[in-house]
């Protein structure tokens, strides 16, 4: 105790303080980092959000043929674990179904115009379905900066942990991709790839499902210009 009572006295009144703070700050830290998610996935707690990949878009979305990859490896993913998976496409009269690629019979699709795919339908939907202890939504489609963007926002503000596929997002421009990731991680939004969601869903090489969930995934997943 003396030692400490000497340490304390040969210290400024500046120092003393700037110590003070320090000590204040790290306290800080340590209490934002416990109440931060950590973002954990199970095929208990999730849904699957399929966006907008229609056929209108396919001509004018860079490497659209594959992420339509992507998401088929996804609602194959989602079959197979018994994962809900819902699906909107934009104004369909005008810019077509969900691309043939993609196979969304096991999905709730829901048409359109509002950019953000948390409609009222959609919600709807959730609490009829008894959806709502699936608080992690993984999100896949188009335009990343746009209805991707605006749902993961909406998600959040609804008190979802959302987890965006940078794999398996895009928009016409690079530029935008790139920003509305960015965007989306200010917000505690996470970006991950569709393979990471994939063997965390997994977990162990024990699931029963591992053979039939690896076999969607043997091959690389297709390159959809996040290099660039």
């Amino acid at each position: 105790r003396f030692l400490k009572l000497k340490f304390f006295s040969t210290l400024s009144s500046a120092s003393f303080l700037q110590l003070h703070l320090s000590i204040l700050l790290t306290r800080k830290e340590l209490v934002i980092m416990a109440s931060r998610p950590l973002g954990r996935i199970s095929a208990q707690n999730c849904i699957f959000f399929l966006c907008d990949m229609q056929e209108k878009f396919q001509p004018s979305i860079p490497h659209f043929d594959a992420l339509a990859v992507i998401s088929q490896r996804m609602m194959e993913t989602a079959n197979a674990l018994n994962i809900p998976v819902i699906a909107t496409e934009q104004y369909p009269r005008g810019l077509g179904s969900t691309v043939p690629a993609i196979d969304v019979k096991h999905a709730k699709v829901f048409p359109k115009t509002k950019f953000s795919m948390l409609l009222p339908e959609v919600e709807e939907y959730i609490v009829k379905e008894e959806l709502g202890h699936r608080k992690t939504a993984v999100i896949f489609g188009i335009e990343a900066h746009i209805c991707v963007s605006q749902t993961a926002l909406d998600l959040k503000m609804n008190g979802y942990d959302v987890h965006i596929l940078a794999d398996g997002c895009s928009s016409r421009a690079h530029s935008d991709r790139l920003m509305a990731f960015e965007r989306l991680r200010q917000s505690e939004v996470f970006v991950t790839t569709s393979e990471a969601v994939i063997f965390e869903l997994l977990g162990d090489a024990k699931h029963p499902k591992f053979k039939e969930v690896q076999a969607l995934v043997k091959t690389s997943a297709p390159n959809t210009g996040l290099s660039c």
